[in-house]
Order: structure tokens, then C-alpha cells, then sequence
């Protein structure tokens, strides 16, 4: 796989979150959160850093509390590289995602294993639904070393259920539908719940 399709994490065109006021207001109210996904492969925990990314953090709760992410799948895996969900259901159907938010790539956050990072299209800030997990260190879609300036914005780690994450990270994938690099058997997101 050649960079070019690698940095390709993005969504497709139409896709959204919410919208750059919003996000704005929302971010102001939100301390750092652990949220728990749960998956068909095990759960996975997660604490956000709303200091180093409250726009990016506040739409990512927004989302769990709604309950949009359940019953979705990872939609995209690339072993040694990423694992990429939250827009797709289990029929490779695109799920109508809020308005895009601002890239918080400079935040002093870096795409390292076990980070969870906004997906984009090449737009800068067209991140919305979509998330990815760093498999291994990806220090490239930083915003200090992107070839467009701005990166992907992490806003968030892996704190428990790693081995879950590389499990994910290690299926057989397919083309499906159009998209390259889906899973042969469905990784579904049971749910997403924010955590008192």
C-alpha cells in the first residue's frame, strides 16, 4: 500500500458532526471523559483529552450519548497502520453524520499506538462520525510533518483493551461494496457509552 492511500483515512464527500459553533460551545463544558466502547471482539476503553482537544472531545460525546455509533462497524482496517469506524453500518450503508468540525490537529497530540484520531477527506476540517485507532506509531499524519500542514487531529488513548484493538487490527479484510480494506467477518461497535 502506497502512502498516498494510506493518508486516504478520510470519509466519503457528505459526511458531518458538529458544527464549528457548536463544538465550540459544547467543548466549554466538558472535562476529560472515559468512554467504553464495547465491540464484537471485546471492549475497548478510552480517556479523551478535552484540554488538548475540547471541539474534537465534545463532538465525539455528543455522538456516544445520542447513541449514533451503535450497532456500526470498523469499516476500514489496515494491519500495522490503523483501524478506522464510526459512518458505516454492518451493510456498508453511510450513516447521516452533524456538520464538520475544526481540525484540533496542533494540539501537541501525536498519532501514536493506541491514540484514537479524527477521520477527514482532504479537506482539513471535514472530520465528523469517523474516528480512527493508531495500530502502531503513525507520527506522519501529524500536523508538523503532513504534507497539506494540517494532519489528524488525536484526541484521545487507548487506557484498557489493547489486545482488543490489535485483535481488530489482525482480520482477514476484503473489498466490500466499493471500499477497500473491509473486514471478511463484520467488526461491529455494540455501543459507545460515556463513563461517570
Amino acid at each position: 500500500m502506497n502512502f498516498s492511500s494510506r493518508i486516504r483515512l478520510g470519509v466519503l464527500a457528505g459526511v458531518a458532526a458538529v458544527t464549528l459553533g457548536a463544538g465550540s460551545a459544547l467543548a466549554a463544558s466538558i472535562n476529560d471523559v472515559n468512554v467504553l466502547m464495547k465491540t464484537s471482539h471485546g471492549d475497548i476503553q478510552l480517556r479523551l483529552d478535552a484540554k488538548a482537544a475540547p471541539v474534537t472531545v465534545a463532538n465525539f460525546v455528543k455522538y456516544a450519548k445520542s447513541g449514533f455509533f451503535d450497532n456500526l462497524i470498523f469499516h476500514r482496517v489496515i494491519d500495522g497502520f490503523m483501524i478506522q469506524g464510526g459512518g458505516f453500518d454492518e451493510n456498508m450503508r453511510q450513516k447521516d453524520a452533524q456538520a464538520p468540525i475544526v481540525n484540533e490537529a496542533r494540539n501537541g497530540l501525536s498519532n501514536r499506538r493506541g491514540t484514537i484520531a479524527m477521520a477527514r477527506t482532504s479537506e482539513p476540517h471535514s472530520a465528523s462520525s469517523q474516528f480512527f485507532i493508531n495500530l502502531v506509531d503513525n507520527d506522519f499524519l501529524d500536523a508538523k510533518n503532513a504534507r497539506d500542514g494540517w494532519g489528524y487531529a488525536v484526541f484521545g488513548r487507548v487506557v484498557k483493551g489493547m489486545n482488543v484493538v490489535d485483535k481488530i487490527g489482525a482480520v482477514q479484510t476484503t473489498i466490500k461494496s466499493g471500499h477497500r480494506d473491509v473486514p471478511v467477518e463484520t467488526v461491529k461497535i455494540q455501543s459507545v457509552t460515556v463513563m461517570p
